[in-house]
């Protein structure tokens, strides 16, 4: 089996998350030359920024890198045309379906990788063309399904003949060496590098990472159909204590709207919307991006020697 650095072309098997708002022309050069790669994650921009960034991107590394396109953006059709046509390497997508996309991507050389949270559409997307999937499990911070990460990964790989990406909950070599294990060809992650120095949020939101325990997250948006997983503040239990006395969906934009920007940027922890997945109460320390991706790959070695030494407990074999 060829895994993603040997498919890609990179140092280690690891794609960043495209984090909207997050993952900027500038961070995604930064993931890709600490051996990873780096991801312009698109939301929240028009074809015009998203030329920009890709612009900044290739001035700062000469590595390959991708971009991110959250398809229920308005400016969809024109920005997958700029992508076509940039030099890119890798598309992913979420929030929909590419397929009227993908020959297009295809024809221009990019692979094709969409993020999935179930079987079912990740085959859909094989059968139209899709390179790769990116199996995104609920532990994941921003909008989410329902499967964990443990349990659909092996159904992913069982399911479709392209190969697999684990996504969600993936911080430490413990969660890599596992990702491995259950038949995915690499990891993509996003809330371990918002904590590292390279990543444009503020320093409160990074703070406040650093200080959220295990169940410091929480889901918004389950009963009105845009689950969402963000760090618990006011504004989470405000919206989910709204959302369950049946508040409307314009009451409820109210707290949504431009809450991202006011995290990432203003860092207001109190009415922003932190995103983040469950494995922040596993983050310690802010780190650059190399130390991150470095610790993942020996962590996960070490764990891999001393499972095969496990074996024994099992019922073992003789190599």
């Amino acid at each position: 089996m060829q895994y993603l650095n040997e498919i890609l072309g990179i140092k280690y098997p690891f794609i960043q998350g495209g984090m909207a708002n997050v993952a900027t022309g500038a961070f995604a050069a930064a993931v890709s030359n600490a051996g990873a790669l780096g991801i312009i994650g698109s939301g929240g921009m028009n074809a015009e920024k998203l030329e920009e960034h890709i612009r900044i991107c290739k001035s700062l590394t000469d590595k390959p890198f991708g971009v991110n396109l959250m398809l229920m953006n308005p400016d969809t059709p024109r920005m997958a045309k700029l992508v076509a046509g940039s030099g890119v390497k890798v598309v992913t997508t979420g929030a929909g379906s590419p397929q009227k996309y993908v020959k297009m991507w295809k024809e221009a050389g990019i692979l094709v990788i969409p993020v999935c949270a179930s079987v079912l559409l990740a085959q859909q997307l094989v059968r139209a063309g899709a390179d790769m999937i990116i199996a995104e499990g609920t532990e994941s911070g921003g909008h989410v399904g329902e499967m964990t990460t443990l349990t659909l990964v092996p159904q992913m790989v069982d399911g479709v003949d392209v190969p697999v990406i684990a996504a969600g909950g993936i911080a430490d070599g413990r969660q890599l060496a596992a990702a491995c294990a259950l038949g995915a060809v690499g990891v993509q992650m996003g809330t371990c590098l918002l904590v590292s120095e390279e990543c444009p949020i503020h320093e409160n939101y990074k703070d406040a990472l650093l200080k959220a325990k295990d169940n410091g997250t929480c889901v918004t948006g389950r009963i009105s159909g845009s689950p969402t997983r963000i760090l618990k503040n006011r504004m989470a239990r405000d919206y989910i204590r709204l959302e369950k006395q049946g508040a409307d969906r314009m009451e409820l934009e109210k707290y949504t709207l431009g809450s991202l920007r006011k995290a990432v940027f203003d860092g207001n922890v109190d009415e922003g919307s932190l995103m983040a997945g469950q494995d922040c109460g596993q983050l310690k320390e802010i780190r650059p991006l190399e130390e991150i991706f470095r610790s993942l790959a020996e962590e996960a070695s070490v764990v891999i020697r001393k499972q095969q030494e496990t074996l024994r407990c099992l019922g073992g074999f003789e190599s």
